[in-house]
């Protein structure tokens, strides 16, 4: 780990005004479960930590409305997932949070570095591989010809085929989720499905935040789909690992069985969060049954490219979409 400069936030305009005041050189600090590795790593490399958690007691906070539920940028992960309120009516939201990582970095990680992590493509981590575009623009993309087992059929160009590696945003992104930021012009919000870019045609850019801007909050609005939700989760074991195919889904079934709103979002198959608006066309209007499900399953998975490696995960993500639609339709609110 290279050297660097310890700085304390106590307040979020005041870690703002540190971040922006040298933004190429600077990281905010939160949990750490991603942002240390990494520099241990010699992948990321800031030359001063700006440690936010002094902001926790006011950006940290679990508060469920009438219009929805908004959730601190500082909460821990293992909070949310456990919180009886979200339990009961935002379920795909403690269970992506409660199937990810290990209970010891549940405890640590913050909602806010959650969703900013970084892929677990072993070329971006190992810095013995010269060719990442991600780390380095312009060398290239080792996975394209390398071991891809993990890595995105969608949203991938030939600059790029990472994938996202995040649960919880699959749920946000399904949940017309929003973020809230505070940066170099002020507060301001974002639409979660707008917060990453959606291909990989500048790897090494991942989002919209601009230079030292800062998550403070996530809001979830409220509706009839969000008690009816769930998070299948396929991976290698049954315990910290990651996503290889992920499915969240929400429902809103009239009496009859019909789908009268859906939403769904894909993990471990694409480049970023990933909301499959094509797969809910197809299933809105009509009553869910095995059939319609392996419909909406197509259509999400439709111009999907693999690179030897991973041909396997089209069929495993259409798989793991009917399971979870399924499971919802028999759910009990």
């Amino acid at each position: 780990m290279r050297p660097f400069t310890y700085r304390q936030g106590t307040d979020a305009p005041g870690a703002v005004r540190i971040g922006i005041a040298a933004p190429a050189t600077t990281a905010y600090l939160a949990g750490g479960t991603t942002l240390l590795d990494l520099m241990k790593l010699d992948v990321m490399r800031p030359a001063v930590l700006v440690d936010i958690n002094p902001l926790q007691e006011r950006h940290g906070g679990i508060e469920p409305t009438s219009r929805g539920l908004r959730l601190g940028a500082l909460a821990r992960m293992a909070d949310v997932a456990a919180d009886a309120g979200v339990r009961r009516d935002y379920p795909v939201v403690a269970e992506s949070l409660a199937l990810a990582a290990s209970a010891q970095l549940r405890n640590m990680a913050s909602l806010g570095g959650n969703l900013l992590q970084r892929t677990r493509c072993s070329y971006f981590r190992d810095t013995s591989y010269e060719a990442c575009n991600k780390r380095r623009p312009g060398s290239g993309c080792a996975a394209l010809e390398g071991v891809n087992r993990i890595h995105a059929v969608l949203g991938t160009t030939d600059k790029c085929i990472a994938s996202y590696p995040g649960d919880f945003a699959q749920a946000l992104i399904a949940l017309d989720g929003e973020v809230e930021t505070l940066g170099p012009d002020g507060a301001r919000t974002i639409p979660f499905a707008r917060l990453h870019l959606p291909r990989a045609d500048t790897p090494e850019i991942e989002t919209v935040l601009r230079p030292g801007e800062l998550i403070t909050a996530l809001f979830i609005p409220a509706g009839p789909h969000t008690r009816r939700s769930t998070y299948v989760k396929v991976r290698d074991r049954e315990s910290y690992a990651f996503a290889l195919a992920a499915a969240a889904v929400a429902l809103d079934l009239g009496p009859d069985g019909v789908v009268r709103d859906v939403r769904i979002g894909l993990g471990g198959i694409h480049y970023a969060p990933y909301r499959a608006t094509a797969a809910e066309a197809v299933l809105r209007g009509r009553p869910l049954d095995e059939a319609a499900a392996g419909a909406a399953a197509t259509a999400a998975l439709a111009g999907a490219v693999t690179h030897g490696h991973n041909d396997y995960k089209p069929e495993l993500a259409r798989r793991t979409l009917v399971r979870a639609l399924l499971q919802a339709q028999r759910m009990r609110i």
